[in-house]
């Protein structure tokens, strides 16, 4: 047996037996260009093992996923016909060095064993849940979870979203101005999901003081949803009754949340959280039909006059210019806006969210996005929008 396969044979039976940890192909003759390096790794992608290889060139990496016998040959062919004069095997009991001598002849010694064996081989992404444990209260009273803290199969994709939900918001919250207590509004709040979950992320993970009150029109929710927050021992966390339209905070507000509220019911939120000086402003609208109506009505002629004469598409436009328009007044009021897309639930289709953090505005900005807001009303023959009037602009 050659000293390369006797070489390759180590590399198989440490794979085997379960002591590899790593292999490195150097000294690199070869044509092909800017080809510097080959690293190996074990990795576990869907429960199966195989070999990562990373290409490494003076610009850029490329990664090659390969089963092991396939990588094996690889192994064999950058070494044996492709140009690499070294390769060292990184295993739990020693590091094995294959070198290729200037006399054209392949030798191997062995040297103490450097690296560590990584804990977790595997390749499939774990995505951080900011909620953290899934072993509380609140999430098994909401019948998320078993009384292990198993998530149900059929509350996955409710789990996944409160997790999506208050990732998209990580960065705000963290951002939000030092103070003893935080006030925090969210405007129909259903069965809860959500509510409890921003609660316990504020007051639980970023350790924040926070007292949050989720309004809902449903009584029996409302009642629900306070004999969990209870049981939850969440002592900030209060439900009431009432309609968006009629609630009024009874002091300023750190955030204002506000989630398919239907049609102008987003406005009357925005315009809550604009009148009590909200730090952060979160809305996903639906239903966007006041906007709409008068599109149909008016039917402008312009140079989108082609695309909007399509129900579908004229439906879409109504959607995307109901909320730049409403992410207008929001920055004509000092904020600063962001639109990304939200995912609800499976029963909910996808839609997008404002997130409006307040900053400072002067008087000349405003008069530009007055003017902005005029032209672009102009433009498509919209006498006004619902937040605009309500606003007072």
């Amino acid at each position: 047996m050659s000293v390369l396969t006797a070489f390759l044979t180590c590399i198989k039976e440490s794979i085997a037996n379960e002591s590899f940890i790593k292999l490195s192909l150097g000294n690199y003759q070869g044509n092909i260009e800017q080809l510097k390096n080959i690293y190996v790794k074990a990795v576990l992608i869907k429960r199966e093992l195989k070999l990562s290889f990373t290409y490494r060139y003076k610009t850029r990496d490329i990664t090659k996923n390969f089963e092991v016998d396939a990588a094996l040959d690889e192994i064999e062919q950058l070494l044996d016909h492709k140009g690499f004069r070294i390769c060292t095997l990184f295993s739990t009991t020693e590091n094995r060095v294959c070198e290729l001598n200037a006399k054209q002849v392949w030798t191997v010694k062995s040297e103490k064993s450097t690296a560590a064996k990584p804990t977790n081989l595997s390749h499939d992404k774990q995505k951080e849940r900011k909620v953290g444990d899934s072993n509380k209260t609140y999430l098994k009273e909401l019948r998320l979870t078993d009384d292990q803290g198993k998530v149900y199969k059929n509350a996955q994709d409710k789990w996944k979203q409160i997790n999506h939900y208050i990732e998209l918001l990580s960065t705000e919250l963290d951002a939000l101005p030092t103070k003893e207590l935080l006030r925090v509004v969210d405007m129909g709040a259903g069965k809860g999901y959500l509510t409890f979950a921003l609660y316990d992320y504020l007051n639980n993970e970023l350790k924040r003081k926070a007292q949050v009150e989720g309004v809902e029109y449903r009584k029996d929710l409302v009642d629900l949803c306070n004999t969990i927050a209870q049981k939850s021992h969440f002592d900030e966390l209060n439900f009431v009754q009432g309609t968006i339209e009629d609630y009024n905070p009874k002091y300023n507000l750190d955030i204002l949340i506000a989630l398919h509220a239907c049609d102008t019911a987003t406005d009357d939120a925005i315009l809550k959280g604009i009148q009590h000086n909200a730090n952060l402003i979160v809305v996903a609208p639906c239903c966007h039909k006041q906007v709409r109506r008068q599109l149909e009505q008016v039917k402008a002629k312009n140079d989108l006059s082609f695309m909007t004469k399509h129900g579908i598409f004229l439906e879409r436009h109504a959607e995307m210019l109901t909320d730049s328009i409403r992410s207008l007044i929001l920055e004509y009021f000092g904020y600063q806006t962001k639109v990304i897309q939200f995912i609800s639930d499976a029963h909910t289709p996808k839609n997008v969210m404002i997130l409006a953090v307040k900053k400072n505005i002067d008087k000349v900005k405003q008069a530009e996005i007055s003017a902005k807001l005029k032209s672009t009303k102009s433009f498509f023959g919209i006498e006004y929008h619902y937040l605009e009037k309500i606003c007072g602009l």
